[in-house]
């Protein structure tokens, strides 16, 4: 077994994602020697593995290691956690008091979540990287401190840096050596894996029934975003283990908790965009025109049949499966916008269809004739003059049915009247 493969089972860790490995390999790679190392990624893809991976594997393994999570200690007493205090050195310190650096000399501090410590606090800690000094709060005594350094944040440093909340110099200075998790969205051939692991656990902790995925089930997690990364899935697994009592998961019962909304198109923000209920907009934004762009696409390929079948016409040529699942497809779909038609249904002028078959009229394999007008090149391309005469045409077929005419040209009643006033067919 390969000194990788012996790190994953000493951990726990589970995968053979590249950029996993490469994370691992560089953590092998620097634990013999003293140099800071900073680990980036997203919160909840196990960043908190590298460090102890690093520790246990230097020579100062016997030594203390300590674990400082920075954003969860307030502002006003971080330096004393750090680095001590004297006693009267602020109110409530009754005595004497030794911080982290002090505790861990010889050994190991994580600062976890690095990105968010306060800025006078980091001033401290680039000096104790530079010369392993510091000073204890209400003290004017240095002293010495020998402890590496191992930092991680989820935090876009650089634009941190960029906004005056992070020092430049001491992100350089813990980035001597940057190791980078990679999220689990990127890992998919790992999450199957990840759920066996994390269900044998919750079964014996437990002492139920191992949960067991479905295809259907795994291809359901394979496509899900996990914007909560290895812990959002460890904490399903949990639920599903306890909650449900089938042991076979499928798709659907996923769905109840991961609703697949998740896995839409992300839309990455933007330097100096906030991530407000703009940001959401622009989210579905982008999810409806995704939709616009392939239904029109859809329709372009069926533009496309219906011409080949007009030009072959007299041949009787069967139509394919794969052809009448597309006009169906097309012809049954729900979506049913107002002013979207005339973008969609006039993107190729060249060849227009007439008819579109309501769902009833829509049979298993069975595509129904369809009408269909081939234009001439030089007939003018206006969308208005176009949509007139599609107007007209639904209308006389119905003999004026307004409600039977909007079903037909799949606008609502309100949006035709409109068009009617608009091209003064009221007559």
């Amino acid at each position: 077994m390969s000194e990788l493969q012996n790190i994953k089972a000493r951990f726990g860790i589970i995968g053979n994602y590249p950029v996993l490995n490469r994370a691992l390999e560089k953590a092998i790679q620097v634990a013999p020697t003293d140099i800071s190392v900073l680990v980036m990624g997203e919160s909840g893809v196990g960043k908190e593995f590298i460090p102890k991976i690093i520790h246990n594997l230097s020579h100062r393994k016997h030594m203390p290691y300590i674990v400082v999570n920075c954003g969860a200690i307030p502002e006003g007493t971080i330096d004393s956690e750090l680095f001590g205090h004297q006693k009267g050195a602020f109110t409530g310190a009754t005595a004497t008091r030794k911080g982290y650096f002090e505790v861990a000399d010889g050994g190991t501090i994580f600062l976890d979540e690095a990105g968010e410590l306060p800025l006078q606090t980091q001033v401290r800690l680039l000096r104790v990287l530079e010369s392993g000094e510091f000073m204890k709060v209400g003290s004017s005594n240095i002293q010495k401190t020998n402890v590496r350094i191992v930092a991680a944040t989820n935090v876009n440093m650089m634009k941190a840096i960029q906004e005056g909340r992070f020092r430049e110099d001491l992100y350089y200075r813990l980035n001597t050596v940057q190791i980078d998790m990679p999220p689990l969205r990127e890992r998919q051939g790992d999450i199957h894996l990840l759920f066996r692991k994390f269900a044998i656990d919750f079964a014996e902790k437990y002492r139920m029934p191992e949960v067991e995925l479905t295809a259907d089930g795994i291809q359901y997690l394979e496509r899900y975003q996990f914007p909560g990364n290895v812990r959002q899935l460890r904490n399903l697994v949990e639920q599903i283990t306890v909650v449900e009592q089938k042991r076979e998961v499928s798709a659907h019962v996923l769905s109840e908790y991961i609703p697949m909304i998740s896995t839409a198109p992300m839309v990455i923000e933007k330097p100096g965009q906030s991530s407000s209920t703009g940001s959401d907009f622009n989210s579905e934004r982008e999810i409806m025109y995704k939709i616009l762009f392939d239904m029109r696409n859809d329709l372009n390929d069926l533009k496309k049949l219906t011409a080949e079948l007009i030009k072959n016409r007299g041949s009787n040529t069967d139509l394919t499966h794969q052809e009448k699942d597309l006009i169906n497809r097309i012809y049954t779909s729900e979506v049913n916008t107002q002013d979207t038609a005339s973008l969609l249904y006039y993107e190729e002028p060249t060849v227009q269809a007439n008819f579109v078959p309501n769902h009833q009229e829509i049979e298993d394999n069975y595509v129904e004739d369809i009408e269909v007008e081939v234009k001439p090149e030089q007939e003018s391309l206006s969308l208005q003059n176009n949509e007139k005469d599609l107007i007209i045409k639904a209308l006389e077929k119905h003999k004026g049915r307004r409600n039977k005419a909007a079903e037909e040209l799949g606008i609502s009643q309100r949006t035709l009247y409109r068009k009617i006033k608009q091209y003064n067919l009221e007559d």
